[in-house]
């Protein structure tokens, strides 16, 4: 019996699994930048693929739990971490790990080295704008 298992990513503590950019191997006017040159770039951008449960803190209410109660409740809660699945990530490259994950090219993200995160969310035009003058 032949069962192929599928593996998964299961991140750990308060980080997110970005996938870069692919044009980032050329510049705008389309030429090819070599390896030493992107090894040098301090910023580096990508699509968030997956995060984390948030940072992981004590329920107060485990330890008041009494051993008849029928609805348990956790030992731990979790803060949201800001980054959501499809955000673009600017983040500084040198606090990241590279891997390579069934053939395909992922960063390991600190949520605290995520300089800025795009997403795309419909608003009016007076929801939201971004102040420019100083």
């Amino acid at each position: 019996m032949d069962i192929k298992t599928r593996k998964k990513i299961v991140l750990v503590g308060e980080r997110v699994l970005v996938i870069p950019d692919k044009n980032q191997e050329r510049t705008e006017h389309g030429l090819y930048l070599p390896p030493g040159v992107k090894d040098k770039e301090k910023v580096m951008g990508g699509t968030v693929v997956q995060v984390c449960p948030g940072y992981a803190i004590a329920n107060p209410n485990y330890i008041d739990q009494e051993p008849w109660s029928t609805s348990p409740k956790e030992p731990v809660k979790y803060i949201p971490l800001q980054a959501e699945a499809g955000d673009y990530a600017l983040f500084y490259r040198d606090q990241a790990a590279e891997i390579e994950f069934e053939e395909e090219k992922y960063f390991i993200v600190s949520h605290s080295s995520i300089l800025m995160l795009v997403r795309n969310s419909e608003f009016s035009d007076d929801s939201f704008r971004l102040d420019t003058t100083l």
